[in-house]
């Protein structure tokens, strides 16, 4: 049985509505404007200490901290990542054109500062291939490689000096943007990077990677090409190389391959039932550090090895700060990728379990961890997927993970790290590659993406497409552009569309769709989905002229014939006053109401979609008021919300429009109008559903 809904009241225009249920105005609004302000500024320990755990989270959740439930977890999920987290963090130094202890650092400091300051529970930080090879393609730019470096004399060590400084530059200026962009509350900024733009760009920029790790899985000496076109070219001299291939080297990533994608692909089918992941990276080094090292591949083979790891902690040092005008603009597009894919991630695992991160805590979080971790010769660091991933897998619930996964990395670095002298750079290039995986089975989304939204479609292609065509700054950019161009473009061409009403019912819908409903008798009801301001102005006003009909032509003949008529009515009003009788109730609202039913009398604008309006948009509204009258059709508006009413009023509508003539529904708009047509204006009328 279904319910029934009768409702009996007055109608209600805007103001009558205001009047019986609005709230009290300015002062009483200033003055609690005034109490939040003051209460804001107020310093107490009370204000100290909340203030201290909403900025530093820890203070927050440690006290919470369930032991028993939650240890085993964090420890096993940090050790695990820890382990993943050192050879990873050696191979993305390559991608950043950086010695591999470098990566070791960036690896532990980043972690530890995100521990202290961030608000996802089960966010990995430290090195990520994307946010590497941008900032790689800087350092390349700046500090260039030449190819009869000898990798032991004391040049090579200025020239790693050099590039190390103008990473750890990146990461200082990218930390300071972050922290500029806390202090004005500007997180909501990652939502123009569209869940399809992210998507896009990283599998584009894992093709970069994958391209650029070529030369180092193949043993070629070869400059790292940066720019436009980077990728072809990259491409194209790795095929012309192809003769100098070292096929030790080639022999070695074949065999790296060979064992990290199956045993990838194992981790990946059975997560559910392995307890933790198989660390085959971490194998993978160990053994093939110790088979070089064993069979002297760097001498007999001339294989390229890491070399020299140095034990223990980096020394405070300033980085290449002259290079910050020269770095600004590459940085503003690395710290942009860097921050949304953290908040992604962040925000991914956060409704996975049931909680909220805070964006802007998240800009403060990693601005602190790249600012600290520059001085400690560090590369710009973000949230990373493989990480997160698996700690999430592995059973982390809370940051006290990132304790367990910097201690290992610690270990590393003070005990075990020389120990990887002899490891070759072709297996830190096959982990680079095959740690991608995820990027590329992006691919896979796309039909899915086709099926709901193809204009979606047509942004992760152009993204794509010029991320890998282009490079991989101008590329996001491209993306970024072409996603908001089509969002302005549906703005400009909204629908516009007749409604009418079902019968018996307050409720109207569109009647291209809902053949059923009908248009009420010289009403004609219109509704337009989309904001209407100085971009879309003439697509709103021609779309109302063609459904009302206002040619220049019919304006034209109407006006003459309107001042006729007046002119007529002139004279009978004299000649009724020459007899001495007079209309009281004379009224030429009334009397138009009463003309033929067949033609537009009045036209309702629903205005429920209509989410603002600009200054351009309130004179169109104006210019539309007079040229109706000037044909005899009456506007009315409905549903307007404040914004777009406040901005009607003040650009003075109201003085081409009668007030009352603004309604709360269209239905209450309606039934103004019908009973206007029946008797004359009454001071309350009623609705009847």
């Amino acid at each position: 049985m279904s319910a029934s809904v009768a409702v009996y009241r007055s109608v209600y225009t805007e103001d009558r509505f205001k009047q019986a249920y609005g709230s009290e105005d300015s002062a009483n609004g200033s003055l609690r404007l005034r109490d939040k302000l003051a209460g804001k500024c107020r310093c107490s320990t009370r204000a100290f200490l909340h203030l201290l755990r909403e900025r530093v989270p820890i203070f927050k959740w440690l006290p919470r901290y369930r032991l028993k439930k939650w240890i085993v977890g964090d420890t096993i999920a940090g050790l695990t990542v820890g382990v993943l987290h050192i050879p990873q963090g050696m191979a993305f130094a390559l991608l950043t054109s950086v010695a591999p202890i470098y990566g070791l650092y960036t690896s532990f400091f980043p972690v530890i500062l995100y521990m202290l300051f961030g608000t996802g529970r089960h966010v990995s930080t430290g090195t990520f291939a994307v946010v590497s090879l941008m900032t790689g393609s800087v350092v390349e730019q700046l500090v260039p490689s030449p190819l009869d470096l000898n990798s032991s004399s004391s040049e090579a060590a200025d020239f790693e000096a050099q590039r190390i400084g103008v990473a750890s530059a990146v990461a200082l200026l990218s930390g300071i943007l972050m922290l500029c962009m806390c202090g004005l509350q500007l997180g909501f900024l990652s939502t123009y990077l569209s869940e399809p733009i992210v998507k896009a760009f990283t599998s584009a920029a894992a093709f970069h990677v994958t391209i650029s790790q070529l030369q180092s899985m193949l043993g070629l000496r070869l400059p790292r090409h940066t720019g436009t076109f980077s990728l072809f070219k990259t491409l194209a001299s790795v095929m012309e190389n192809l003769p100098h291939t070292n096929m030790a080297e080639l022999l070695i990533s074949l065999v790296c391959l060979a064992v990290l994608v199956p045993v990838k692909e194992i981790n990946r089918r059975y997560r559910q039932r392995l307890c933790t992941p198989i660390p085959v990276e971490i194998l993978t080094v160990i053994l093939a550090t110790g088979v070089a090292y064993a069979s002297s591949l760097d001498s007999s083979y001339n294989i390229e090895i890491v070399g020299h790891i140095p034990a223990g902690f980096p020394r405070p040092q300033m980085p290449a700060l002259h290079t910050l005008p020269d770095i600004a603009g590459d940085t503003v597009a690395i710290t942009f990728v860097g921050y949304a894919v953290s908040v992604s991630l962040a925000m991914i695992y956060a409704d996975k379990h049931g909680y909220s991160i805070q964006p802007n805590q998240e800009l403060l979080a990693h601005g602190i961890s790249n600012t600290i971790s520059s001085f400690f010769t560090c590369f710009p660091s973000s949230a990373t997927l493989a990480t997160t991933n698996i700690l999430e897998s592995a059973g982390g619930h809370t940051q006290l993970s990132g304790l367990f996964t910097s201690l290992v990395v610690l270990i590393v670095l003070l005990l075990i790290g020389p120990l990887f002298y002899f490891l070759p750079k072709a297996v830190l290039a096959c982990i680079n590659v095959t740690s991608l995986r995820q990027m590329f089975l992006q691919f896979q989304d796309l039909p899915e993406l086709w099926r709901i939204s193809r204009i979606d479609f047509i942004v992760w292609v152009v993204t794509w497409l010029s991320v890998v065509v282009l490079n991989v700054d101008l590329g996001l950019a491209i993306g970024v552009v072409f996603s908001m161009m089509t969002v302005i473009c549906r703005t400009q061409r909204a629908n516009c569309s007749v409604l009418g009403r079902a019968s018996n019912t307050e409720l109207y819908r569109p009647l291209e769709n809902h053949s059923k409903c009908y248009e009420v008798p010289g009403v004609k009801i219109l509704t337009y989905n989309g904001p209407i301001y100085y971009g879309n102005r003439s697509f709103f006003r021609e779309e109302i002229s063609r459904l009302l009909g206002l040619t220049p032509e019919k304006i034209r003949s109407w006006e003459k014939a309107r001042k006729a008529l007046e002119k007529r009515e002139r004279e009978a009003a004299v000649n009724t006053v020459e007899r001495g009788i007079t209309n009281t109730s004379f009224s030429l609202e009334n009397e138009f109401f009463k003309s033929a039913e067949s033609d537009v009398q009045a036209v309702v604008i629903d205005c429920s979609s209509v989410i603002f309006v600009d200054v351009a948009g309130a004179r169109l509204f104006t210019q539309m008021c007079t040229e109706c009258q000037k044909v005899g059709i009456y506007v009315f508006l409905a549903n307007c919300n404040e914004s777009v009413l406040k901005m009607l009023t003040s650009s003075g509508l109201m003085n081409y429009m009668n007030p009352q003539h603004i309604f709360v529904t269209v239905h209450d708009a309606v039934m103004y109008i019908q009973q206007q047509k029946e008797k004359p204006l009454e001071n309350t009328t009623t609705v009847w559903v």
